[in-house]
């Protein structure tokens, strides 16, 4: 397995990338509460929701670790699970059975993609200026959520956002957090992100800031109301809606998990003369993930940019995935446990993790003026239009027009142009 894992060529070890894989599952196991309370609202049942998301994310997870041997956690996105509900269901009026089948023809027409190859040539042309600008733009971000949740930065009518109530009890206890771990980290402890959720954690239960579970063990939801429903509804496949909805889909999740593949392997040095080693493997896991949620009864899972949060521990292989798969298998038994894990405890970490990935906006060229606009872009619109997707639009849409700009064609790939276009569609009509 040692061997499998390539952790002696990767500078790791068991303990290492177990370390790797806790942190990074205490920070992505809110979606275990997030996602069913999100994707109530569009009427499905909680307790199926929080089955189907725990296990489309062991699944996922495993996938991606045992195919690519990438440290990275999949699970149902954020983003797309508020698309699907309020966007979707609430919005356009759809049902949520024939949502969900949009997202089950997006997964499958997903991994027609990967098998194709077509997904892993799009991330490979993408100039490497763009790719470090996604992955600092991924950065700040994170960062930027990680803010929001502690109650460090909060909305304000007249200035968009302003500082938020720094006496606030739950704030002081993110902000006393996010110092142990800089502290930690600062000293050069490995773990130190794991090490100070942890110990915030448990410091908010003593000062009866984080309320203390009321039982440890918990009987897992049935999945029968969720699970199955996209075969009886695939009849509605080929209404003008649902063919809007799926292409939506599939745009979206397509380069929201690009830019957050291109991050992460960044971040863990995996990345080799700007192309990603096992790029078709991620993708072909990323989209049968999505396959199989759909048939669970889940919104679209993607590469979660939470994995930062184990990378910057040390994770470095597959086995950090096992091990998040591992904890996700188990937490379907301890529900109750993970409810008292709160955003001011995980806020600190991404914070960190932010600032860490954001080392990558050095390696942009700032000298060249045909490189910074697009650049800049890409990196200031992810934070403020919440959106990875977004972000990389406005860069792949304005790198061509400066080259062009410069008579410079020939530098630029065929593919460049078309995505550019498509993008421009995605900003006039699917924004």
């Amino acid at each position: 397995m040692k061997h499998f894992f390539q952790l002696t060529e990767r500078n790791t070890s068991y303990k290492q990338e177990t370390l790797a894989g806790l942190t990074t599952f205490l920070s992505i196991a809110y979606i275990l509460i997030v996602n069913p309370l999100i994707l109530s609202q569009a009427g499905m049942e909680k307790g199926a929701v929080f089955t189907a998301t725990a296990l489309t994310t062991i699944i996922g997870s495993l996938l991606i670790g045992l195919l690519s041997n990438y440290p990275i956690a999949i699970a149902p996105s954020m983003g797309l699970n508020s698309f699907f509900t309020f966007s979707v269901c609430i919005g356009m009026g759809i049902a949520w059975p024939v949502a969900l089948t949009g997202v089950f023809i997006a997964s499958i027409l997903f991994v027609l993609l990967s098998l194709l190859k077509i997904r892993e040539k799009i991330i490979n042309i993408i100039p490497s200026d763009l790719k470090h600008a996604i992955a600092s733009g991924i950065g700040f971000f994170i960062a930027f959520i990680g803010l929001k949740n502690a109650g460090i930065i909060v909305s304000n009518e007249a200035t968009y956002i302003s500082i938020g109530d720094l006496a606030s009890p739950l704030t002081v206890l993110a902000v006393v957090g996010l110092i142990l771990t800089i502290y930690l980290l600062v000293r050069g402890i490995n773990g130190g992100i794991f090490y100070g959720m942890l110990v915030t954690t448990i410091l908010g239960m003593l000062l009866g800031l984080i309320r203390t579970p009321s039982s440890i063990v918990g009987p897992i939801p049935s999945l029968e109301s969720t699970f199955g429903v996209v075969f009886s509804h695939l009849q509605y496949s080929f209404t003008p809606e649902l063919l809007a909805v799926i292409f939506t889909f599939l745009f979206v999740a397509f380069f929201d998990t690009a830019g957050a593949l291109i991050a992460l392997t960044s971040q863990a040095g995996l990345m080799k003369d700007n192309k990603i080693p096992n790029a078709g493997r991620a993708l072909l896991a990323d989209s049968t993930a999505g396959v199989v949620g759909a048939i669970l009864g889940t919104s679209t899972p993607a590469t979660t940019i939470e994995s930062s949060a184990g990378i910057a521990v040390g994770g470095r292989t597959g086995f950090t995935s096992v091990v998040i798969a591992a904890c996700f298998a188990i937490a379907l038994f301890f529900s109750p446990v993970l409810s008292v894990i709160t955003t001011e405890v995980t806020a600190p970490a991404l914070i960190i993790v932010g600032s860490l990935m954001a080392m990558e906006i050095g390696k942009i060229r700032w000298d060249r003026l045909e490189v910074v606009i697009p650049s800049f872009m890409t990196i200031i619109m992810m934070p403020l239009t919440s959106s990875v997707a977004t972000g990389i639009a406005f860069g792949f849409v304005l790198y061509p027009i400066t080259l062009i700009a410069q008579k410079r064609f020939q530098e630029i790939h065929p593919i460049m142009y078309v995505l550019g276009l498509l993008f421009i569609f995605y900003l006039g009509f699917l924004t």
